[in-house]
């Protein structure tokens, strides 16, 4: 199985910026989507951003307009690049990735981002 490593996470004052990368173990074929998902303290993973194949892109509502998805299809690197940040940005940052068959549906450990001042 594709493994999945986050990385650039860390602390942050609120409105400065961050940017994650998430880059598989392996090749990665017929990608369907790749996505970041956020797992806040006390609170149940949500969506933040995903991109399909065809570069069509996803936000949540609360990032949009200061975060940026995007994806190097030669490499299947994904990436956050993260601005303007608010203290409610906080939480652990999870890279995921599911194929067009579902062959493939996997998740990394994550990266912790703390926005605070």
């Amino acid at each position: 199985q594709v493994q999945l490593v986050e990385s650039g996470g860390g602390v942050v004052h609120p409105g400065g910026s961050q940017r994650l990368s998430c880059a598989p173990s392996g090749s990665i074929f017929n990608v369907y989507v790749m996505g970041w998902h956020r797992q806040a303290p006390g609170k149940q993973r949500e969506l933040v951003a995903r991109t399909f194949n065809d570069d069509r892109t996803e936000y949540a509502d609360y990032v949009k307009g200061r975060f940026t998805i995007s994806r190097d299809k030669t490499k299947n690197i994904l990436y956050l690049q993260m601005n303007s940040l608010k203290p409610e940005d906080t939480g652990v940052y999870l890279c995921h990735v599911r194929t067009w068959d579902g062959r493939l549906d996997s998740w990394g450990q994550g990266t912790q981002v703390t926005v605070s001042s």
